[in-house]
């Protein structure tokens, strides 16, 4: 943790949050993260409240929340005024997209391993897999 009264630089964000610099700017850009304050020098500097920030949004994205789904995240939690429910509901909704999503690479899984299990390898030019694509 840093104090309160601390100030970091973007590479100095960046490597304390895991985070690339240039993505740092692009949330900046969109809105996820407010425009940093400026030094006297004119040098970008981010405290205790970005560098949660960051790590909020970093996590997010590591548990697969859509930049969107982030960002209402955020104006819940930003208006002050948001209940556990509420961040429940979302996240609860997202975890169905995730469980729906599982269960389609599964049937993926299931599709390439059977079409994988119908090619010997051979040096032939007939190919059952580049077949079975080309199938309707």
């Amino acid at each position: 943790m840093i104090s309160p009264s601390a100030q970091l630089s973007r590479g100095s964000l960046a490597a304390r949050t895991g985070v690339n610099s240039e993505t740092i700017r692009y949330y900046e850009k969109i809105g996820l993260m407010p425009q940093p304050l400026r030094s006297a020098g004119g040098h970008r500097v981010y405290g205790q409240s970005d560098l949660k920030r960051l790590s909020f949004i970093r996590r997010s994205r590591e548990l697969g929340f859509t930049l969107r789904e982030i960002r209402d995240l955020l104006e819940l939690v930003d208006g002050g005024q948001y209940t556990c429910a509420e961040v429940r509901d979302r996240t609860t909704s997202h975890l169905a997209d995730v469980t729906q999503k599982i269960q389609d690479l599964r049937k993926i899984q299931k599709t390439l391993k059977t079409m994988a299990s119908k090619c010997d390898g051979g040096m032939v030019p007939d190919c059952p897999i580049v077949d079975e694509l080309y199938s309707e």
